[in-house]
């Protein structure tokens, strides 16, 4: 095969954009500007990092199921464990949202960067909303029966029943997890691609 031929192949494209577009010293950098030292990234690592313990810990669950985490002390560790990864991943990230907001982190064409980000968050919310209606206890029966009728007064009750437990599992275990590691894992290599945003006196200097 000839280089011309080579170079036509769309695999060879498709390699040659990539590295165009995210070049290995933005995938895995050995510096950062000295900006991106605060405190506000530190939230911004701490929810991926509870992300991880939340997909493992939620994973031990769905593997054992309902009955060990309501019979067996090891399975109730587990599901706390779960909990609190929760709690700890939407605090950070609120943080870390709020954070980006008064940083005005879309600036310089990282509009997609913080669109991601917000969707991320509303796919969280939706996803610990399923997993609370997942619970198999008076609390899970509680929360669906208040929730239903907001719910079928939008419509999409015909489609996301909240009565329905093992629908609802299925959404918290598969669809809305994969969604959110899926923007997760966009929202990171958009901020490789165009950096982290300086903060505005460092952009007005940039500008002049």
């Amino acid at each position: 095969m000839s280089y011309t031929e080579i170079e036509r192949q769309w695999t060879t494209r498709l390699r040659r954009r990539f590295v165009h577009l995210l070049p290995p010293e933005k995938l895995l950098p050995d510096t950062q500007p000295t900006y991106v030292s605060s405190w506000i990234y530190v939230f911004g690592v701490t929810t991926l990092s509870a992300l991880v313990v939340v997909i493992a810990s939620g994973s031990l669950l769905a593997i054992r199921g309902p009955q060990w985490w309501h019979t067996s002390s090891v399975g109730h560790f587990v599901n706390s464990l779960h909990l609190w990864s929760v709690e700890i991943f939407f605090f950070a990230m609120v943080v870390h949202l709020w954070g980006k907001y008064f940083m005005a982190a879309w600036r310089g064409g990282r509009a997609l960067t913080w669109m991601t980000g917000v969707v991320t968050f509303l796919t969280s919310i939706a996803a610990a909303f399923t997993g609370y209606v997942s619970q198999t206890n008076f609390d899970s029966q509680w929360i669906s029966t208040q929730a239903k009728d907001g719910i079928n007064a939008t419509g999409a009750g015909a489609y996301f029943n909240v009565l329905n437990m093992g629908q609802m599992l299925m959404w918290h275990i598969v669809l809305l997890p994969l969604a959110a590691i899926v923007l997760t894992g966009l929202h990171v290599l958009l901020v490789r691609v165009k950096g982290v945003v300086p903060p505005f006196e460092e952009n007005a200097k940039v500008n002049a």
